[in-house]
C-alpha cells in the first residue's frame, strides 16, 4: 500500500517499523566520538578470525545476532534478510549469513547499501509480502584497502581527499507493526556521474548523487531541510558535504542548519588523522544503527532524512580510467509522535 510521489518517491501507507537495531565496530570506531553508541567494539581487526574477509563476515554475524536478540526474535521469524558489502561477490555477507537459514537477497549499492536494503525491506513489508525483514551491511578498512587501493602492509600514503573505510556493521530489523520509529517515505536514487575519476576523492564523486536524490525527495514530498530534525548523507566526508551545501546554496536552499554527513560524524577527523573523514558501507550503517536510532529513542530526534551514498566503481573500472558513477537512496524515518 503506497502512494507514488513523482517518479522516484513512494509514501508508504503501511510504514515499516524499526523493531531493533545493532551496530558493531573496530578499534578506530572505539576511539571516535560515537563509541558509546555501538553494541560491540573489538580491538582486534581480525575479530578472532584468520583473515580480514572472515572478520567482516564475523561482524555481520554479530550485528544480526545482536539485533535479533534485542527484538526477542529467532532467525526463523525473519521472512527475508537484505544485505551486502563492498567485497567482490559480496562474500562478507554471503559467508556471514550462510548458517542462519534466512531467505536472502544479496545487494550491492556500494556505501549506499544500508539505504538500499532498508528501502527494499520497507517496500516488501508495505506491499504485504513480509511481516519482518532484516536490513544489514558492513565494511572493513583492511578488506577495502586490499581490494580497491593498496594492501595495508604496502604503507601507501593517502591523499588529503582520501577517506578512511569504517570497520563496522549495522543491522536493522523491520516489522509490519510495533512501537519503534517508522520508515514513511522512500526515494530511489538515479545513477549520477559527473566525470570524477579519482578513486581517492569519493566525496566529490558522490556529492552530485546526494544532491540529485535530496532534490528529488524535497520536490516530491513538498518539504525542505527545515522540515527535518536532521538531514544526513552517508560517506561524503568533509569535501563532499561542502559540495552538497554549495549545490543547494545555488538553488537558494540553506542546508547549514541541520545537515550533516556520517563520514564527518564517525571519527574525530583531526585527532584520528582521518583526512576527509569516514567511508564504507559500515559508516552510515553504524551511525544509523548506533547513534541516530538511539537519539530517536531518547527523544532528541523525531524526524530524520537518511540518505546514504555509494560509488559504483570497481578496481577494473578504475584501472581502465573510467569515471565513478554514484547513487544515493533516501528514507524518511520518524517516531510515532
Amino acid at each position: 500500500m503506497h502512494n507514488r510521489l513523482g517518479r522516484q518517491t513512494v509514501a508508504l501507507e503501511r510504514p515499516s517499523v524499526i523493531l531493533s537495531h545493532a551496530a558493531v565496530g573496530g578499534r578506530q570506531e572505539g576511539d571516535g566520538p560515537l563509541s558509546d553508541y555501538f553494541d560491540h567494539l573489538c580491538e582486534d581487526s581480525f575479530f578472532g578470525e584468520k583473515t580480514w574477509e572472515k572478520a567482516e563476515s564475523a561482524m555481520q554475524k554479530m550485528a544480526l545476532s545482536r539485533a535479533l536478540e534485542k527484538a526477542a526474535l529467532t532467525p526463523e521469524e525473519l521472512d527475508y534478510i537484505l544485505a551486502g558489502d563492498l567485497l567482490n561477490q559480496c562474500i562478507g555477507t554471503s559467508f556471514g549469513l550462510r548458517d542462519f537459514g534466512i531467505p536472502f537477497y544479496g545487494l550491492y549499492g556500494a556505501c549506499s547499501t544500508m539505504g538500499e536494503s532498508l528501502a527494499l525491506a520497507s517496500l516488501l513489508i508495505a506491499g504485504g509480502f513480509a511481516r519482518r525483514a532484516g536490513a544489514m551491511t558492513s565494511s572493513h578498512f583492511c578488506t577495502a584497502e586490499r581490494q580497491y587501493r593498496m594492501p595495508v602492509p604496502y604503507g601507501s600514503q593517502r591523499t588529503p581527499t582520501a577517506q578512511w573505510t569504517a570497520t563496522a556493521a549495522g543491522c536493522v530489523i523491520l516489522g509490519a507493526e510495533g512501537d519503534g520509529p517508522r520508515i514513511t517515505t522512500v526515494t530511489c536514487g538515479k545513477i549520477v556521474d559527473k566525470g570524477i575519476a579519482d578513486a581517492n576523492n569519493m566525496g566529490a564523486a558522490m556529492a552530485p548523487a546526494a544532491y540529485d536524490t535530496l532534490s528529488a525527495h524535497f520536490a516530491a514530498t513538498h518539504t525542505g531541510p527545515q522540515d527535518y530534525d536532521l538531514v544526513l548523507t552517508g560517506d561524503l566526508g568533509v569535501l563532499g558535504r561542502q559540495i552538497v551545501e554549495d549545490f543547494f546554496a545555488r538553488d537558494g536552499v540553506d542546508m547549514s542548519e541541520n545537515y550533516q554527513d556520517c563520514g564527518v560524524l564517525l571519527y574525530d577527523i583531526q585527532k584520528q588523522d582521518m583526512h576527509a573523514g569516514a567511508s564504507g558501507c559500515g559508516c552510515s550503517a553504524s551511525v544509523l544503527c548506533g547513534y541516530l536510532l538511539r537519539r530517536m529513542a531518547e527523544g532528541h530526534l523525531k524526524k530524520i532524512l537518511f540518505a546514504p551514498t555509494g560509488a559504483l566503481l570497481s578496481p577494473t573500472s578504475s584501472f581502465q580510467g573510467e569515471s565513478i558513477p554514484s547513487i544515493c537512496h533516501a528514507l524518511t524515518i520518524q517516531t510515532s509522535d
